[in-house]
């Protein structure tokens, strides 16, 4: 099966579609309940499958190719080698995000743009949400400072396997399992290893077939985002639309420093990298959901980036687990203009303290659902703020939450990318 257009072209496409139908809907209609539900009960659920087609195969898409891209190391030592470069480029690279987040925020100062009684009005219109959010977080603060790492190994495989939200007890589980096959004789393992191949490349098959879905899902998911907070949005937007504009901004920082690394050390073209990876970009705008997105990144990273399967099948599967760059960026925004909106001042210690918390938030964020919004309400409660200020920016946090994403994905790229450079020269000056 031949695509007349490109992939991207047609997520694109359907994108705007989206934004069209709902625009339309919010300036249009005057009373718009009618036109949500319609939305809601026939156009959202093409939305709805097209995720959850996604998330079928996100398992066993990480499961198998992690194992198989371990077992062509052929080496338990250049596996090491792989590991380390990855974390300390996801904990370099999650740093500086927070740090542009803080710079940005400091910069633009958006808290003066909103007035106490506007932000009185919007923590009540969204109280109930926040309390959800609230409540989750306090659960999560609660634990003991290991305890992220207590979650990450699994005590069942089949029911980590069974739930995406628990992705990383599945990556400990395939690499244990190819270390384990490194560690044995070839003669004794070949027929895993060919089996693990040959599934690796129907799971593969799956995930092209299911990208024909991908210009309708988008145009699904984006529609239904615009039309069900038309009501409400376009105040939302005005009332803190200096907030929006700055996380924007500091985003696009994130995404700069990127495509620095990019040049620097991955020595790849920033503006080719940019278009190879875009299909896993606008997907990630439409789902909201780097575990989403995984498949395409994988397929954009390995096919049109140029970087060998053994380097894309380890970091990506394990940054779309960990590495937050995006989320990262957007709590240290968030919490500093909440803080600030609440009449909350922050010392510089207090918003260094934000780039440890942030940090170790998106590294154990994993294992909590609504991961961004609740490690937001972790962060607030290091700060002493009170956490009811979340319903601040909820109104616009979906739209925002798909722009982080963009930047969660594009991070990942990035990191395969210089990882998959570094690995590449080392290989070549040592024949």
């Amino acid at each position: 099966m031949k695509r007349t257009f490109p992939l991207h072209i047609q997520i694109l496409v359907g994108l705007i579609l989206g934004v069209v139908y709902g625009a339309a809907v919010s300036l249009l209609v005057e009373s718009p309940v009618q036109i949500q539900q319609f939305t809601s009960d026939w156009i959202a659920p093409f939305g709805q499958i097209f995720v959850k087609s996604l998330k079928l195969i996100a398992v066993p898409l990480v499961l198998f190719s992690l194992v198989n891209g371990i077992t062509s190391l052929n080496d338990i030592s250049r596996l090491g080698k792989i590991g380390g470069k990855t974390i300390g480029m996801y904990l370099l690279t999650t740093v500086i995000a927070v740090s542009c987040g803080l710079i940005m925020v400091n910069i633009f100062k958006p808290w003066e743009a909103i007035n106490g009684e506007t932000a009185k009005e919007i923590i009540h219109t969204f109280s109930n949400a926040a309390d959800t959010k609230i409540s989750t977080a306090i659960d999560v603060n609660n634990d003991g400072p290991l305890q992220f790492l207590v979650d990450i190994v699994p005590e069942n495989i089949i029911a980590s396997s069974s739930n995406n939200g628990s992705m990383l007890q599945v990556i400990v589980f395939a690499v244990l399992f190819g270390v384990a096959l490194l560690a044995i004789p070839k003669e004794k393992t070949s027929t895993v290893k060919h089996f693990f191949e040959g599934v690796n490349d129907v799971i593969l098959k799956m995930v092209d077939i299911i990208m024909y879905l991908a210009p309708i899902g988008t145009f699904a998911l984006i529609s239904n985002v615009f039309v069900q907070n038309s009501t409400h949005f376009s105040e939302l937007l005005a009332a803190i639309g200096r907030y929006s504009l700055t996380v924007i901004g500091a985003l696009l920082l994130v995404i700069t420093t990127s495509l620095i690394f990019v040049y620097v050390l991955g020595k790849k073209n920033p503006l080719k990298f940019l278009k190879s990876i875009s299909p896993a970009q606008l997907l990630a705008f439409s789902t909201s959901s780097s575990a989403a997105t995984l498949p395409i990144t994988m397929d954009c990273v390995k096919n049109k980036v140029g970087i060998n399967e053994e380097v894309s099948s380890f970091v990506l599967p394990l940054g779309a687990t960990i590495n937050m760059d995006g989320t990262s960026c957007y709590q240290a925004v968030a919490a500093v203009f909440i803080a600030n909106v609440m009449q909350f001042d922050l010392t510089l210690v207090d918003q260094l303290s934000i780039v440890l918390t942030a940090t170790l938030a998106s590294i154990g964020s994993a294992a909590v659902p609504g991961a961004g919004m609740v490690m937001l309400a972790i962060v607030l409660g290091q700060l002493k703020v009170p956490m009811e200020g979340i319903a601040l920016i909820l109104g616009v946090d979906r739209i925002l939450d798909m722009c982080r994403t963009v930047v969660n994905v594009t991070g990942d790229a990035m990191v395969a990318t210089v990882v998959g450079s570094k690995v590449d020269t080392v290989a070549s000056n040592n024949p």
